[in-house]
């Protein structure tokens, strides 16, 4: 099948930096001032892409990459300062709901409560919005008030008509719990409409957004919970096996994520239908679609439940080609990006290529072993998205100090013994690759070194916190990449 990528169709650069990210009051950043500011900052360097994590709601440990829906958008990220707008919140409210995590949703109560009062003019919206939705708001809508009711607990561990599904129990519960029910729609409705808002001013300035979906969902999650047949589970609906990684560059034992793993027969019998209508819902959300480990498409690494560590596991195939048919056939042609780091085969790589889907890059890989390491910028070509790292990378600077000197003196050499520092010489790297999009983190922008990093992979406790400020951001960092993104043919016009 003949398939194009509008990833592919100039050279751009842009910036990874998460929402939660963001400067502002409270524990994270969110869709308000601030990422509208954001914006014009990417469109006043001649940025046009802004690439971010998965915006889903997390678990307690705030992992973006373990959400309790793959569709739902995250109710932290709402922007309160809006609700007041619309009436539906005291503004007096807002500094002291913003601290904490529980006063956020505290206000979303509120003003839910408000919004059933006067709806402020937005029926309308909200209809259409249950309308066109309903193909996954009902069950997450269901799921997230059974787990309040449940204490928060597993859903395998809730009673058993519950955690089964059993048609009276779910109909009890649609009735009695009416109320919590449209609240949880009513929030996702605010996301939505927010996440719409921030996306018209990103066009209106000619910025992409660059969304993250990862291949696996999490266990506990409603979509595992409403569609257990698409899933390798016991009949308790604990995971037979698990996803992972095998030992790789992160971590010596490989990472063992606990992810269930999928039913790919049962999905293929389906005609991939649980695929296209979460390809649907990210398509509405994002302008390009990242899709975290896409070799898991082409195999996967399966763990047994009961492994402690990764090391266990073994490769199987999954019928990657027929599910990428499958959305191409529905959807046309896709913006989607491959993150195909780590154990790539030449399968994976036809695989990618077949559907001319582009590859990912990362520059802080490129100094280990001879020249033909595939992350030289001497090996690049276009139909890749290059870095200097990503969010399971330290910072270039954090990165490059932590080089023996011998390995610092070799990356010097390679960039042409450069007067730029660390991060700068890198960032320039990636500007002037021939690959067809440059993305580089906010930490190599503000040129921050180590304990400036977002996620350290394999590891639980002080992950996804990091946020910067307005007053970290100097002229001369702006100037620097609007300077590059002309230079090196990757601003607009």
């Amino acid at each position: 099948m003949a398939v194009e990528n509008s990833v592919l169709e100039r050279r751009r650069a842009g910036v990874l930096l998460h929402i939660t990210s963001l400067p502002g009051e409270g524990e994270n950043g969110d869709l308000g001032a601030h990422a509208f500011r954001f914006v014009e900052f990417l469109a006043d360097q001649a940025l046009s892409v802004w690439q971010t994590l998965p915006v889903n709601p997390t678990g307690s440990d705030g992992s973006p990459y373990q959400c309790l829906s793959a569709h739902a958008g995250n109710p932290l990220l709402i922007d309160l300062d809006w609700l007041a707008e619309k009436g539906l919140l005291a503004a007096e409210r807002i500094p002291g709901a913003k601290t904490a995590a529980a006063g956020r949703l505290a206000a979303l109560r509120e003003a839910h409560e408000a919004f059933r009062q006067d709806d402020r003019g937005l029926a309308e919206d909200y209809r259409h919005f249950l309308q066109f939705h309903h193909y996954w708001l009902e069950d997450f809508a269901l799921f997230m008030v059974l787990k309040a009711r449940f204490d928060q607990r597993a859903w395998w561990d809730w009673p058993g008509p519950y955690r089964d599904r059993d048609p009276e129990a779910l109909s009890w519960a649609r009735r009695e719990l009416a109320h919590e029910l449209d609240r949880v729609r009513f929030e996702q409705f605010v996301f939505f409409q927010q996440w719409q808002a921030l996306r018209r001013h990103a066009h209106r300035h000619g910025v992409l957004l660059f969304g993250d979906m990862p291949i696996f969902v999490a266990a506990d999650s409603a979509d595992v919970w409403a569609r257990c047949r698409y899933f390798q589970l016991d009949e308790n609906g604990h995971p037979r096996v698990v996803a992972g990684v095998p030992p790789d560059y992160f971590s010596a034992t490989g990472q063992r994520w606990g992810n269930p793993h999928y039913d790919w027969e049962a999905l293929q019998r389906d005609g991939f239908s649980w695929w296209i209508e979460r390809m649907h819902t990210q398509l509405e959300l994002f302008d390009w679609i990242r899709i975290d480990h896409f070799r898991g498409f082409q195999a996967y690494w399966e763990i047994p439940a009961e492994a402690e560590t990764a090391a266990a596991g073994r490769w199987v195939e999954a019928p990657g080609e027929a599910l990428l048919e499958a959305i191409f056939n529905r959807f046309g042609v896709l913006p989607l990006v491959a993150e195909d780091l780590g154990i790539i085969t030449p399968e994976v790589e036809d695989l990618r290529r077949k559907f001319a889907i582009p590859g990912m890059l990362v520059l802080q890989f490129a100094f280990d072993g001879g020249p033909d390491n595939p992350y030289l910028p001497h090996n690049h070509s276009a139909d890749r998205v290059v870095y200097t790292g990503t969010h399971d990378n330290d910072t270039t600077l954090g990165w490059f100090e932590a080089l023996p000197d011998e390995r610092k003196g070799h990356v010097y050499d390679y960039l042409g013994n450069p007067q730029e520092a660390m991060p700068w010489a890198l960032m320039r790297c990636a500007f002037a690759s021939v690959a067809t999009v440059a993305v580089v983190p906010m930490q190599d922008v503000l040129g921050l070194g180590r304990g400036h990093r977002m996620n350290t992979p394999g590891t639980t406790e002080g992950n996804w916190r990091w946020r910067f400020s307005w007053e970290q951001l100097r002229p001369e960092h702006g100037d620097r990449l609007r300077h590059w993104s002309h230079l090196y043919g990757r601003a607009a016009g």
